[in-house]
């Protein structure tokens, strides 16, 4: 299956591992929400690249591990660039003591989520956000 995602890397050497089927795995996530995926790309990078892009776009003088840029012209659809910082990741997964390709699927599909509308600013959104993130890993099968 031909699937309208695409993965990059910018400012950092990575190659992500397993991309038909993390293609496969968020197409249908974006599925089962009854939306339809129109263009997703995924730009892996550096921590400096992102905070760049926090500080340019954004107005945010912080490091993150993830960036999400809704291009979408329509509800109900998805389209975007997901700008994901490999370094925090890879910080992230080391001090949450978690597997490094479990929290990169986890930061994957939270930038999808986002486009899905999924919001988490308070404690709640965030709450729900967690709630669907444990969800979506729990459908890879690979």
């Amino acid at each position: 299956m031909d699937l309208p995602i695409e993965f990059f890397s910018e400012d950092i050497e990575f190659t992500l591992q397993n991309q038909d089927q993390i293609s496969e795995w968020i197409a249908t996530i974006v599925e089962q929400h009854d939306h339809d995926l129109v263009n997703l790309t995924y730009i892996f990078c550096s921590d400096d690249y992102l905070h760049e892009i926090n500080v340019e776009y954004l107005f945010h003088d912080t490091l993150t591990d993830i960036i999400t840029f809704n291009n979408a012209d329509e509800d109900g659809t998805v389209e975007g660039d997901i700008f994901i910082s490999i370094d925090r990741v890879r910080d992230n997964s080391t001090s949450l003591g978690t597997n490094f390709e479990d929290e990169l699927h986890r930061v994957i599909i939270h930038g999808v989520l986002h486009l899905l509308g999924f919001k988490d600013k308070t404690k709640e959104e965030e709450t729900l956000m967690r709630k669907e993130e444990d969800s979506s890993l729990s459908l890879r099968k690979f």
